[in-house]
């Protein structure tokens, strides 16, 4: 077990710090363990670089304990965390349940860092595609049905305040079975939206959040002081 330092005997600041000192030290100074996450491989399988895995995770402990400290993101953090408000939204709630991979209720490091890694330029449209089809099939039977669409499709209008008429509404969600639903049966099957969103490439567009190419330009600290190499990746 790590010793415990009383706060005033540390003299580095923990913005010299990188991840790893920077936990060992809370935990020396709480008397505390901490495990770090396995940072490399965690980085495994997707596009993210251990550098930017190292610096998500400090993104995740400030997320993890900004209402509820215990270094798990629950879903009024994440609400408020990443999309600003506490409001119940369907949306949201979809996005949360399918980043909580385990089904657990909370969201731990290692699903954090593979949901987003989704929407990493780099990642393959296939994960895309397939991340936004489950998010549309709201009652995981493996197809999108008319009402799903539509009640997704208002959801995602109340998140984003604008305000469409019903009519509008409609005509988006005829539309998109008219060009997806090729079998006619009046449900939208993965093989069918794979196509459609081939055909509509615009569909995936929010599924790529260009930051994520290099977190490490909004983390740089962390590239100075990472003591993990991708050569060490490598080897």
């Amino acid at each position: 077990m790590m010793g415990c330092l009383p706060t005033k005997q540390v003299g580095r600041s923990t913005h010299s710090l990188n991840p790893r000192e920077a936990v060992a030290l809370a935990a020396e100074t709480s008397c505390e363990n901490v495990d770090l996450p396995d940072f490399v491989n965690i980085a495994t399988g997707t596009p993210f670089t251990v550098n930017e895995v190292e610096a998500l995770y400090d993104l995740f402990r400030k997320l993890s304990n900004s209402i509820i400290k215990d270094g798990l993101i629950h879903k009024e953090e994440f609400h408020l965390a990443l999309f600003r408000n506490k409001k119940t939204n369907l949306f949201v709630d979809r996005v949360f349940d399918l980043f909580d991979q385990k089904g657990n209720g909370v969201i731990e490091f290692d699903e954090f860092v593979r949901s987003l890694s989704v929407f990493h330029p780099d990642a393959p449209e296939e994960q895309k595609a397939g991340f936004a089809f489950k998010l549309y099939d709201l009652r995981q039977t493996g197809f999108i049905e008319r009402h799903e669409l539509k009640e997704m499709v208002l959801a995602l209008l109340d998140e984003s305040d604008l305000n469409i008429t019903s009519d509008a509404v409609e005509m988006i969600v005829d539309r998109t079975f008219d060009q997806a639903d090729t079998k006619g049966d009046e449900r939208i099957d993965q093989e069918e939206w794979n196509e459609f969103v081939k055909n509509n490439p615009y569909v995936l567009r929010n599924m790529t959040l260009p930051y994520l190419k290099d977190l490490t330009m909004v983390f740089p600290s962390f590239v100075i002081h990472s003591e993990v190499s991708e050569a060490d990746m490598v080897a």
